[in-house]
């Protein structure tokens, strides 16, 4: 997904705005976009980035009892 940075945005905010999450995605957000982080943390306005399309989620199964 490619989205349109707007005046003063960060890409933890781009994350939010459109996945609805940032745990994880901003890394993800890095990879498929080379030398981004080199325009610092506040955006260009009306930059392009992409996004990735869907969430990578890690599901942890560990079970942790507090009483046994």
């Amino acid at each position: 997904m490619q989205v349109i940075a707007l005046q003063g945005d960060t890409l933890d905010a781009l994350c939010w705005r459109h996945l609805g999450t940032t745990a994880g995605v901003t890394e993800q957000a890095l990879e498929l976009n080379p030398g981004l982080a080199a325009h610092g943390p506040i955006l260009p306005m009306g930059l392009t980035v992409t996004l990735p399309d869907q969430v990578q989620t890690h599901t942890n199964n560990t079970h942790l009892n507090l009483w046994d």
